[in-house]
């Protein structure tokens, strides 16, 4: 069977966010956008999403019954990141495709409102970031992460924004608006502010630093926010002065620590990284080995001596 000319390959996304699986045909990919300037190397997929506000299956760990993602890969490159096996699902790999291949929802916007608009919805908190980082590049040209916010705002229905990007700063006058009347938060993943590890780790998202510097602009407007510091990477950012250099950093900004993440190698996650770090740092990448042999997770033991480190006691949920 040929695909229709003029039109990419069909894919499964075998689950889409964190709700039920859909499927997206060849019918419904229109052709890729390269990227130019800032975003040159980037390949920008548009499809039609069937749903925008994705139901949380029991026992999920994110911080919401609901959440939104627009965009699907990452530019941010993270070689850590938890959302890579994704990719997989549509027929592209989990390394460079999940970091230049950036599926874009384009009628994010339309639907959301649509959905919002349905009077069986209770206004639940909805959660922005749980995937895929909402103000990734691709933002600054599709600017469907700003529609989002303005549809939620105007539907009274609360949320949280979990990011890597300083471009959130760009729309602080929606979320100062909605802050007004609903429960708003925008957080930020802050794993470390050592330049050397950020660049070895996270090539493609924005200096910690600045985002640091939005915490602070945010937390000035009187919007809640603060930093998860995660992942936490052994023997590359967990020594205790990184560490309370970037607790430091989020209170000095105004913001809270929502708590520590050691690195979770999920399979998918696990076969990228490590083969990323056999080749960044050999005899580290021997010691991961033995320390995630037969587990996904840090022991126990290990977040419980990180906080020991900071002299932290360990929050509760992220709010």
């Amino acid at each position: 069977m040929t695909e229709p000319e003029g039109k990419a390959p069909g894919f499964r996304w075998k689950q889409a966010d964190d709700g039920e699986p859909v499927l997206f045909s060849a019918d419904e990919l229109f052709l890729p956008e390269l990227g130019t300037g800032r975003m040159s190397g980037l390949e920008f997929l548009h499809v039609t999403a069937k749903r925008i506000l994705n139901h949380v299956p029991a026992g999920s760990r994110a911080p919401a019954n609901w959440t939104i993602n627009v965009y699907r890969g990452c530019s941010h490159s993270c070689s850590y990141c938890f959302a890579r096996p994704t990719h997989e699902y549509l027929g592209f790999n989990s390394g460079d495709d999940f970091d230049r291949k950036i599926v874009v929802k384009i009628n994010a916007v339309e639907k959301l409102r649509a959905e919002l608009a349905d009077p069986s919805w209770a206004r639940e908190p909805v959660a922005m970031g749980t995937n895929t980082d909402p103000y990734q590049r691709a933002e600054a040209k599709y600017r469907l992460t700003r529609g989002v916010l303005e549809a939620l705002t105007e539907h009274g229905t609360p949320f949280s924004i979990l990011t890597k990007s300083p471009l959130v700063t760009r729309d602080l006058d929606v979320i100062t608006e909605a802050a007004r009347t609903l429960d708003v938060s925008v957080n930020f993943s802050l794993g470390t502010l050592d330049e050397r590890v950020w660049r070895l780790t996270e090539p493609g998202a924005p200096n910690p630093r600045r985002r640091v510097e939005a915490m602070a602009r945010l937390s000035a407007a009187g919007i809640r926010t603060g930093a998860l510091m995660a992942p936490i990477l052994p023997g590359l950012s967990d020594r205790p002065e990184q560490l309370r250099e970037v607790v430091r950093a989020i209170e000095g900004a105004g913001g809270r620590l929502l708590g520590l993440g050691p690195l979770h190698l999920r399979p998918g996650v696990r076969e990228h990284f490590l083969g990323w770090l056999a080749d960044a740092d050999p005899a580290l990448h021997a010691d991961y080995q033995r320390r995630y042999a037969g587990t996904d997770h840090a022991p126990e033991r290990y977040l419980a001596e990180l906080y020991r480190r900071l002299g932290r006691r360990r929050p509760g949920k992220i709010a």
